[in-house]
């Protein structure tokens, strides 16, 4: 999972610097890449899960991608806003004795408005369109986006343990 995250984020990002922008209502236009950018934070929980603390290490590498991917401008936009998002998640898998899926749950609830609004600010000031990405429908649909994209692996995870759980009980029985 660390692999996907550290490429993950480098596509994302490029993405941002071609897709186009559709205007759903009058003025309401959105990236549909936001839609997808919920995938990031969900695979940065599995992969801190596989890498510990060394995830940071993960995301400076990904950071590094995006520079020559999208540029330095949108590297440094990205990577303030998952700065951000990043000690969100590693304050709740740290400290927190909540199980997985429900750090998964909240790592995201609160993760994702705080990332997707530092994202798309530092991209405005970053001028990588012609229109401005800091838009409600943008922030809107990547926030939906991302806890669509985490209550569906909270829902895989929770669904693994009580299984597991049922068949653990069933063997001991």
């Amino acid at each position: 999972m660390t692999v996907v995250y550290v490429l993950l984020i480098p596509f994302i990002n490029w993405s941002f610097t071609w897709a186009p922008m559709w205007e759903v209502l009058p003025g309401w236009a959105f990236n549909p890449v936001t839609i997808v950018t919920g995938l990031v934070l969900v695979v940065r929980d599995f992969a801190q899960r596989e890498v510990g603390h060394y995830v940071l290490i993960a995301m400076a590498i990904a950071l590094v991608l995006t520079a020559f991917a999208a540029g330095p401008e949108l590297a440094l936009a990205s990577g303030g806003a998952f700065a951000i998002a990043e000690l969100v998640d590693w304050a709740l898998f740290t400290f927190t004795k909540y199980r997985l899926s429900t750090r998964v749950l909240l790592s995201s609830a609160i993760a994702a408005p705080l990332d997707t609004t530092l994202f798309l600010y530092g991209a405005d000031l970053a001028g990588i369109s012609e229109f401005t990405q800091l838009t409600a429908p943008n922030i809107t649909m990547s926030i939906i986006g991302k806890m669509l994209g985490a209550v569906v692996i909270w829902w895989l995870v929770r669904s693994r343990f009580e299984r597991g759980k049922t068949a653990s009980e069933t063997k001991s029985v």
